[in-house]
């Protein structure tokens, strides 16, 4: 798999991750272009890491990954390591979405890039808790990819639903944090 800046990412073999592809990574960075330098980014089902590390090529300054798979962490690693320049952070947690997302509690992103598996049932959970442990930055944003014929952009209490947008089988949805009345 290639990545901004043609740089060769590995990849796991089979089919227990599903890597973006190259359409919808492309159509996000181009969404998100002003927004990634510098940033703070969370990836959360990481699979092999080609976001995150499509990030630290944009010049994120702290990139963060959660991946389940002990051999896909391995691999994020890797990619990021090839990728990071001296004055990029990155750090990857393997677990459960759900009890490492509380080990994050308070850690700001501008950028969560969440792509879980299709047909799990962890879209909802997982954002509420990003809004539980106070995950987003005020001016950040979630991107969601799923396939609409397994998951539809739902309301959640404290984000706002921004955007959709729809490249064939493959969505993404835009939250941002909704602002504070205090």
């Amino acid at each position: 798999m290639r990545i901004y800046g043609n740089r060769l990412l590995k990849t796991l073999p089979g089919d227990l991750t599903r890597p973006t592809s190259a359409k919808v990574r492309e159509a996000l960075f181009n969404i998100w272009q002003a927004e990634v330098r510098g940033c703070y980014w969370l990836d959360l089902c990481a699979g092999n890491g080609s976001m995150g590390a499509e990030a630290l090529c944009r010049g994120a300054a702290v990139v963060m990954g959660i991946e389940k798979y002990g051999k896909a962490c391995k691999i994020i690693t890797e990619n990021w390591t090839k990728i990071a320049n001296n004055e990029q952070e990155f750090k990857v947690f393997k677990g459960d979405i759900l009890k490492v997302l509380k080990i994050l509690g308070g850690k700001k992103c501008d950028r969560i890039y969440f792509d879980p598996p299709y047909q799990s049932l962890l879209y909802q959970p997982v954002l509420e808790l990003i809004v539980n442990y106070q995950l987003l930055n005020e001016q950040g944003e979630i991107a969601v990819e799923h396939n609409p014929q397994f998951w539809q952009a739902i309301e959640i209490k404290g984000l706002e639903l921004v955007r959709e947008k729809h490249y064939g089988n493959t969505s993404l949805t835009f939250y941002r944090s909704v602002p504070s009345t205090s």
